[in-house]
C-alpha cells in the first residue's frame, strides 16, 4: 500500500470513529485512536517527502540573485502576476482565468539601494500536495513543508527516557500522543521541552527536522472593489501582517515595499568597507547593554535610531 492510500484509509479509520473496536475497553480505544492519528501525521509527513525512486522531473527551482528573496503564494487569479509586472520590470503573463502561472517567474525588485528577487509562484490549490491537480508542481506551502508565519521549535535531545515537559498549557496535543509519535518515530530515549501550545504536525516538524518557518505578510489586492469599511476591517486584523492594494490603480504599493523592506530586515554597508570590517560599537535598543554599547560583528541586528561605530583593519 502507497504512502497515499494510507493516509486515505488513516483518515477513513479515524473518522468512522474506529467503529471496529467499539466494544473496547475505553482506555483501549483511546490509545487505539492516539496510535492512529500517530501514524496518520507521520505519513502526512512522509508524503511530502521526495520520492528518492522516482526520476527527477519538472520542479521550479530557480537560481538565486540579489539580496533576499521574496515568493508571492496565493491562489489563482488574485493578482500575483499583475504585482510582479508592476513593481518589477519582468512580464509575468496574466489572465482572467485560472493556472496562467504554470511556473515560478522571477523578477528583481530594486529598493533602498538592494536587489530583492521576487517569485511569481503558481496559484496554491487545496490539496495539491497529495497529487491534486498538477500535483507538487503547483505549491501548497504548508504541504510543501513550509510554516506561514511561525517560529520553529528547538528540536529534542539525547537522554536516558522519554522525559516530556511542558512550559505551557497544551490544548492540541497531549503527553500521550507525544508518546505516540515519538514511538512511531522509534525514538525510545529522549528529553522533549515544549514552551508553545503546538499541535501534531508543528512536533513532527521538530522531530524531522526539514521544516523551514517563514515570516510573511498578507496582501489583499483589488481593495478598489470594496467598501472603506471592509479595507478598514481587514487592515486591522492578523496583528496589523495584512497590507492592502489595488494592482489595477496603483494603490498601496509603495506601502507594501515599505512593508517588504521592514520584514527583510536588510542593512546597507558598502562593499568596500566589508572586506576591511573589524569590529563595531552599537548603542541603542539593540545592544544587551544599552545605555552601554556593545561590541558586535558584521551579522548583529541593528534597529532604528542605534548608533553604530565601525573600526576598520
Amino acid at each position: 500500500m502507497g504512502v497515499l492510500e494510507k493516509v486515505s484509509t488513516g483518515h477513513h479509520s479515524i473518522s468512522q470513529g474506529l467503529s471496529n473496536i467499539k466494544l473496547e475497553h475505553r482506555s483501549r480505544r483511546l490509545k487505539r485512536k492516539r496510535t492512529l492519528k500517530a501514524k496518520l501525521a507521520k505519513y502526512r509527513a512522509q508524503l511530502l517527502e521526495p520520492d528518492k525512486k522516482s526520476a527527477k522531473g519538472e520542479g521550479f527551482d530557480v537560481l538565486k540573485s540579489g539580496d533576499a528573496r521574496v515568493a508571492l503564494i496565493g491562489f489563482p487569479s488574485v493578482g500575483k502576476s499583475t504585482l510582479l509586472s508592476k513593481v518589477t520590470k519582468t512580464e509575468s503573463i496574466t489572465g482572467a482565468y485560472e493556472f496562467t502561472t504554470l511556473t515560478a517567474i522571477p523578477g528583481v525588485l530594486e529598493y533602498e539601494g538592494a536587489r530583492v528577487q521576487l517569485l511569481d509562484l503558481p496559484g496554491i490549490v487545496e490539496g495539491a500536495a497529495m497529487g491534486r491537480g498538477r500535483g507538487r508542481q503547483v505549491t501548497e506551502y504548508e504541504g510543501a513543508g513550509c510554516r506561514i508565519q511561525a517560529e520553529s521549535s528547538r528540536r529534542s535531545s539525547p537522554y536516558q527516557s522519554q522525559q516530556i515537559n511542558a512550559t505551557v498549557k497544551l490544548t492540541k496535543i497531549d503527553e500521550k500522543m507525544i508518546r505516540s509519535i515519538l514511538q512511531s518515530y522509534k525514538i525510545h530515549n529522549c528529553d522533549v521541552m515544549i514552551r508553545e501550545d503546538i499541535d501534531t504536525d508543528e512536533f513532527i516538524d521538530v522531530l524531522l527536522g526539514t521544516r523551514k518557518y517563514v515570516p510573511c505578510l498578507y496582501v489583499f489586492n483589488k481593495i478598489d472593489s470594496v467598501s472603506l469599511e471592509e479595507v478598514e476591517r481587514l487592515s486591522t486584523a492578523n496583528e496589523g501582517k495584512n497590507v492592502m492594494i489595488s494592482c489595477e490603480m496603483d494603490l498601496g504599493l509603495d506601502i507594501l515595499l515599505e512593508r517588504i523592506w521592514e520584514e527583510l530586515r536588510l542593512v546597507n554597508i558598502h562593499r568596500g568597507l566589508a572586506s576591511h570590517f573589524k569590529y563595531a560599537l552599537v548603542w541603542g535598543k539593540s545592544s544587551k547593554f544599552s545605555p552601554q554599547p556593545q561590541k558586535v560583528g558584521l551579522t548583529h541586528p541593528v534597529t532604528d535610531e542605534d548608533v553604530v561605530s565601525i573600526f576598520t583593519k
